[in-house]
């Protein structure tokens, strides 16, 4: 094994893309407000669960009779949840839900979320 790839960070190898990065972006300041590694490790989960969320959305569309946008609003409502126990802030639920649309080909939601 080279010695090179063992001891390089994984999060290094991870591609975040500009929408994401700017989570983390005080205005005004080009350096995120986290470590690299933090942000890597939120993208991750953010892209985690758009994914996950993507049957969810489709079996809700289909078994509540609801339209795409009510879909990505609910699941917004969810993620974006105040309880202390929260898995994503807000502006990441938020990032999650563009994701989701963007993944099932639908408009993203619009009226300001």
């Amino acid at each position: 094994m080279n010695d090179d790839n063992h001891n390089r960070d994984d999060s290094y190898q991870i591609d975040i893309p500009p929408s994401f990065m700017a989570l983390y972006l005080d205005a005004g300041r080009q350096k995120p407000s986290a470590p690299r590694a933090v942000v890597a490790a939120r993208y991750e989960l953010c892209e985690d669960l758009a994914s996950l969320l993507t049957e969810t959305a489709k079996n809700m569309l289909f078994s509540l009779g609801i339209t795409e946008q009510q879909v990505l609003e609910r699941c917004q409502r969810g993620l974006a949840s105040d309880e202390e126990g929260a898995v994503v802030s807000e502006a990441e639920a938020q990032w999650v839900t563009r994701r989701l649309a963007e993944l099932l080909n639908w408009p993203a939601l619009t009226g300001g979320n």
